[in-house]
């Protein structure tokens, strides 16, 4: 599957403002032509609805676009897309000739970052979406999860869930960007963290079509199967249901496995991870939690 963040390759760089072709507007919106816009190679969306699309392009016709673009000059007369991809096509659509812009001379980087930063400010991107545009900005900027959460504002936890999505066998990812399984659907399945078992367990869940709560239900099934003690190993003492339902909710939560032995009200929380990732995520939990 293609990665929905396209890797860095070369783009055409805007000219310096004193070469320009067109004067460099960034006070007020300009008209321009929309067939001089180019769009966005570092596009964190990749799915719009045609019917969505359709309907902001009558709205386009009625009453215009309401809500500048943002552009960057490049050379001969072309502009850049940076965001406001959806009512750029819609205008498109629409038959507009021109289409009002914000236009601003910024670098590569700066176009990148602007243009994950305010998708993902948005509402409308899928997890896997979601989870790619925080990775890169991990990678090409070096953004930790408190730097992200204050751009995007959105919780740390949240940001440190959505890239352990990653994780995820491709197939699963491919689901889940097509909407067959949701956000919890996948979190749950994070916690087998054998590939092979998330894919058959994937599988099922969509032939049963179960809900998130059955997914976890599910999952937590695998993760505790009902075994039969040996004649000759001594049985191990019942669990209490309530440190058993404590435990289900912490491996919920955090995604990892979690065992409570507890005797008598006294015992130890223990919590398994396999990657530093992991750990780095149920430190954001844990002390995310406290500020």
């Amino acid at each position: 599957m293609e990665s929905l963040l396209p890797a860095r390759r070369p783009v055409q760089t805007a000219p310096p403002a004193a070469e320009a072709t067109q004067p460099v507007e960034t006070g007020k919106p300009r008209e321009i032509p929309v067939e001089a816009i180019e769009r966005n190679p570092f596009q964190t969306r990749t799915r719009f609805d045609e019917t969505q699309l359709e309907e902001l392009a009558a709205s386009i016709t009625a009453t215009g676009v309401v809500q500048p673009i943002l552009v960057r000059p490049l050379a001969d007369g072309r502009f850049q897309l940076i965001a406001g991809e959806r009512r750029w096509l819609a205008s498109k659509k629409a038959g507009k000739a021109t289409i009002p812009a914000m236009i601003r001379p910024v670098s590569d980087e700066q176009a990148m970052e602007m243009t994950i930063v305010e998708n993902l400010q948005r509402a409308d991107l899928n997890p896997m979406e979601q989870a790619r545009a925080f990775d890169r900005l991990t990678r090409e900027f070096k953004m930790t999860q408190e730097q992200m959460a204050q751009r995007t504002g959105k919780n740390r936890t949240s940001i440190a869930n959505f890239m352990r999505l990653l994780r995820l066998p491709v197939e699963i990812q491919g689901k889940v960007e097509a909407g067959e399984l949701t956000f919890g659907h996948a979190r749950a399945l994070l916690a087998l963290e054998d590939p092979e078992t998330m894919r058959k367990a994937a599988q099922k869940i969509g032939a049963l079509a179960m809900s998130v709560r059955q997914t976890e239900t599910f999952v937590n099934g695998l993760l505790h199967p009902e075994s039969k003690p040996k004649a000759a190993e001594k049985a191990e003492d019942p669990v209490d249901p309530n440190v058993r339902e404590a435990q289900d909710r912490l491996q919920r939560a955090l995604g990892l496995k979690v065992r409570i032995h507890d005797k008598n009200g006294r015992g130890q929380v223990v919590i398994e991870y396999a990657r530093l990732e992991d750990f780095d995520t149920l430190l954001e939990a844990v002390l995310g939690a406290r500020d």
